[in-house]
């Protein structure tokens, strides 16, 4: 009996210890997935949409506190310049992550005039999931990826243009269709070293919500995972400092993450890292504005920086 309980509650200690560290393999690896059934469009002006441009459909990314209740927005439409929105039509929902055995059936939602759904994912475990939408009409579809995570989780945070791509023009660059994004030398291994050492990572980007295709299918051609990935919900973002600060509020007075590094290269970095009360000993700046207002400089690459500061950098404290 004493073996028992002991071998409990050594189990229960090692799930506790194992669901505070972020679980990128489970929503990295799904199991097959089998589509709804097609059926026809409600709205017959969106099977000519559907039938001339090609899906734009993005899901935004969520973290949310343990034993909160989470939802996800997806948007869709199509053409990658006109992005018409794909009003009034049915969108199926589905999700799977951490300690599930296949694909879970969430629901089916009906599009808004911006051609949006709130999807409704319940209190779900602390890990990661992914989430995935499928648009009825035509079976073209969308991830988004939700994290539940426990107060406390040490997390780094990262902006995307001029901070891992080599300057702030990479998203229209890619956007065009010119081509693809140049990473710094060196930055998806940073990435990388900060997920295997056990720490949230997030992108924070002033990129406009319509990007998100594009750039998801960019990190993994670098490398890199394409999630938590935040974007702006505006064109180009009117006011990315106060975007930025609103969010990292977020995470660390809602959430409760503990973010222990950011990383940018705009004054607007600066800006918002230290609103939200990221101190400058803690922020990485790299580029023109590298070590200005007390930030700690980046100089040319991430390759010095990874070998000395991301390799001096401990296993994440809340993750063992």
């Amino acid at each position: 009996m004493r073996f028992f309980l002991l071998a409990l509650c050594l189990s229960a200690f090692s799930i506790g210890l194992w669901a505070d560290c972020p679980d990128y393999t489970t929503p990295s690896n799904p199991p097959s997935f089998s589509k709804p059934t097609k059926r026809n469009f409600r709205n017959f002006g969106n099977t000519i949409l559907a039938g001339l441009y090609v899906p734009y459909h993005m899901v935004y990314d969520t973290i949310v506190k343990s034993g909160s209740n989470a939802t996800m927005v997806g948007k869709f439409d199509y053409d990658a310049v006109f992005h018409k929105d794909l009003e009034g039509e049915y969108i199926h929902v589905y999700i799977y992550g951490t300690a599930m055995s296949g694909w879970t059936y969430v629901g089916r939602y009906t599009t808004n005039g911006d051609g949006k759904i709130t999807a409704n994912l319940g209190v779900r475990a602390t890990g990661d999931y992914i989430v995935r939408m499928v648009v009825e009409g035509d079976l073209s579809s969308a991830d988004g990826y939700l994290t539940v995570a426990d107060p406390g989780r040490q997390t780094v945070l990262f902006d995307v243009d001029g901070t891992l791509t080599t300057n702030d023009f990479e998203a229209l660059a890619d956007y065009s269709g010119i081509k693809i994004a140049d990473a710094y030398y060196y930055a998806p291994e940073t990435v990388n070293a900060y997920r295997n050492k056990g720490y949230q990572v997030i992108y924070l980007t002033g990129r406009p919500y319509w990007n998100t295709k594009d750039t998801r299918e960019w990190f993994p051609l670098k490398g890199m995972k394409s999630w938590h990935y935040h974007p702006s919900s505006d064109y180009w973002g009117a006011n990315v400092q106060a975007y930025k600060t609103d969010y990292i509020n977020y995470l660390r007075n809602t959430v409760g993450l503990d973010i222990i590094r950011a990383y940018g290269n705009a004054t607007t970095d600066i800006a918002a890292y230290a609103a939200s009360g990221i101190p400058k000993s803690d922020t990485w700046i790299i580029g023109e504005n590298a070590g200005k207002e007390g930030t700690q400089s980046i100089t040319g690459n991430y390759s010095l920086h990874y070998n000395t500061v991301v390799a001096s950098t401990p296993q994440s404290a809340s993750c063992y």
